[in-house]
């Protein structure tokens, strides 16, 4: 078995031309920031796409992927490193590659000792997972070190003052947070005894509106080195991003950020006026959950989103600002999590279960509901009262002015902002995953949005599922998993040799393999059955296979490892801490020795075949080419 590094400029030639011959614009890696390897010596805990291990990655990346895909970069908090309930703006300072500020680059603001220290203290430096509450406390102290130094230090002083005017607007509020987690000795700011602190951008008068505007300043005066800390964290956060950026671009990889449904509690207390108060985000109740998922997340409040002319109002304003710096930051677009949210969410009373019995509904789809009702845009004809209003199917009929209406959020802020960046519809990746609704359903085809298929989510019982791979539309991305799932090859290791795994199978014979004859079916059908190798090849197979343009791969996939990076629900430093082995290109080459992870030659020769003889032949050169590199 031959390997990517024996001849990586033939290898990266062929797997283009395979990619084109199969239509696909777009091949994306997926690495959240936390999984990026590091290099022997210099692992303090945690990845970042800003050390010289991940230009690793890029360097690797470059003729193959064109994109690479980062989880949310927001700062997340001590006791939870889910980087889905990270700052909407601030980015996380565990970003920051420490041994940049070693060098002469930084002035060596911190000292080789430190940085050193915590590499060799480590709880984790021999194993590909991160050491999330070590490294959170030990990058804080290197920055507080380091940041002692730039205040010594003449260099980058211009540049620094130029960033906190430009990001002024954001930079302020979340600065004044760390001054008050300081001053009450409490992160969570609905613990804080003070009312005015509890909302101190959100006066309910001209007289509080005065009081609160000297309690600022009085907060600047006070807690001026804590304010000054944050900004200096952000700068060097913001500074690395930049210079990752044009190594990408240098690499024609484009960066795809992530945003997520959430708003950090940062986020909540800076721009609580423009929440809806009392309500939170979640889902309805449903087959996984009896009671909905209660996830606490703020609501964009429908009034502060649009004035009544149409133009954006404080709130539409707020997010537009933050889809336009995201859209400047990564010109590959951005994924948007649970695009249900912006579209169509579902709410709850805050202190209460998301069920209907405890008033919990549809923000836009609840005509019937005595609070809701003022936000409905679908009207009671407009509803199947025979399905609850939970349901998917709740709504049965919009005009298309009411279409217009649902996606006024997704057409006026994060279309727009795209086009204001140069950027089109196009670079806009839509995560719709699970319930769909068919507001939701419309505005995506209203605007011709890219959603995602997942082929480990097919329901292999029905022909015409929209996740299987014979029926996946072009404008689409598709994958065999995200990061909230299982490896293909532990899903597929538990699905062989159970009763599950015939429709499966029985699919993938009928779209990848529908030349053979009844008996060579047959036969692919037991070893589809019983070999989870073959089956993981297959149903990698199918990604390329498909129709879609766009295929993503999470790292876990590429790699073929058999370990996850999240288990939803659960908390705590073992989860979202798996990261790409330090020697991830020797541990690759391994693997494909192995017959394990994504062996593009194969699979792609493999795809140009399951598309048909008539297909084949006209790429047979191709495909003689590729098997000489299997």
């Amino acid at each position: 078995m031959s390997c990517v590094l024996a001849d990586k400029k033939h290898y990266k030639k062929l797997v283009h031309e395979g990619l084109k011959a199969l239509g696909k614009k777009n091949f994306a890696l997926i690495v959240h920031g936390g999984s990026f390897p590091s290099d022997i010596g210099k692992n303090t805990g945690f990845g970042t796409p800003n050390s010289n291990a991940a230009k690793r990655v890029f360097d690797f990346a470059e003729g193959i992927f064109n994109a690479i895909q980062l989880g949310p970069q927001g700062k997340t908090k001590g006791i939870d490193a889910s980087p889905y309930t990270g700052t909407i703006f601030s980015i996380n300072p565990l970003f920051i590659d420490l041994e940049q500020l070693t060098t002469k680059e930084w002035d060596c603001i911190l000292s080789e000792n430190t940085y050193k220290n915590i590499c060799d203290n480590n709880p984790n430096k021999d194993v590909n997972k991160t050491a999330y509450s070590y490294i959170f406390n030990q990058q804080d102290k290197a920055l507080r070190e380091a940041f002692v130094n730039f205040n010594n230090s003449k260099k980058n002083k211009k540049e620094y003052e130029k960033f906190k005017k430009e990001n002024a607007f954001w930079l302020e509020k979340d600065s004044l947070y760390e001054a008050l987690i300081v001053e009450h000795q409490n992160d969570y700011y609905p613990m804080w005894k003070s009312d005015m602190d509890k909302r101190l951008f959100n006066p309910y008068n001209k007289e509080e509106e005065e009081a609160f505007a000297k309690r600022i300043q009085e907060l600047k005066e006070k807690y001026q080195d804590v304010i000054e800390f944050y900004c200096f964290c952000q700068y060097v956060a913001f500074e690395q991003n930049e210079q990752t950026a044009k190594y990408a671009k240098k690499h024609d990889i484009k960066m795809i950020a992530d945003r997520q449904v959430a708003f950090s509690d940062r986020d909540a207390w800076a721009y609580q006026a423009y929440f809806l108060d009392g309500w939170c985000l979640g889902c309805p109740p449903d087959y996984f959950s009896e009671d909905g998922q209660a996830w606490g997340f703020p609501v964009m409040n429908p009034e502060t989103m649009f004035n009544k002319d149409g133009s954006l109002g404080k709130g539409g304003e707020l997010m537009k600002k933050l889809y336009k710096k995201m859209f400047t930051e990564n010109p590959g677009g951005v994924r948007i999590d649970h695009i249900v949210g912006l579209i169509d969410p579902w709410v709850y009373v805050k202190g209460h279960k998301p069920k209907i019995e405890e008033g919990a509904g549809r923000l836009y789809s609840s005509p019937e509901h005595p609070f809701l009702s003022r936000f409905a845009i679908a009207t009671m004809k407009d509803l199947n009262l025979e399905v609850g209003a939970d349901k998917e199917k709740r709504v049965k009929s919009l005009t298309k002015a009411q279409v217009k209406q649902y996606g006024a959020l997704i057409e006026k802020i994060v279309i727009a902002a795209a086009k204001e960046c140069g950027l089109d519809k196009d670079a806009i990746v839509c995560e719709d995953l699970g319930t769909l609704t068919y507001p939701v359903e419309n505005v995506m085809k209203e605007y011709k949005l890219q959603g995602m298929r997942l082929t480990q989510f097919v329901v292999a019982e029905e022909p015409d599922h929209p996740y299987r791979g014979g029926n996946i539309e072009e404008r689409c991305w598709t994958m065999v998993g995200t990061h909230d799932n299982e490896p293909i090859a532990m899903w597929a290791k538990n699905l062989v040799n159970t009763p599950e795994s015939y429709p499966h199978a029985k699919n993938l014979v009928e779209d990848l393999f529908f030349e053979l004859d009844e008996q060579a079916k047959n036969d692919t059908i037991v070893r589809l059955t019983t070999d989870a190798n073959f089956l993981t090849q297959t149903k990698l197979v199918e990604l390329f296979a498909s129709k879609s343009q766009n295929v993503q791969v999470f790292f876990t996939d590429l790699l073929g490892m058999m370990d996850v990076y999240n288990r939803p629900g659960t908390s705590g430093d073992s989860n979202w801490s798996l990261r790409m082995p330090n020697n991830f290109e020797e541990f690759y080459c391994e693997q494909l020795k192995r017959g394990k992870g994504l062996n593009l030659p194969l699979i792609l020769k493999l795809a140009i075949q399951a598309r048909g003889s008539e297909f084949a032949s006209k790429h047979e050169k191709l495909i003689k080419e590729l098997e000489e590199l299997i």
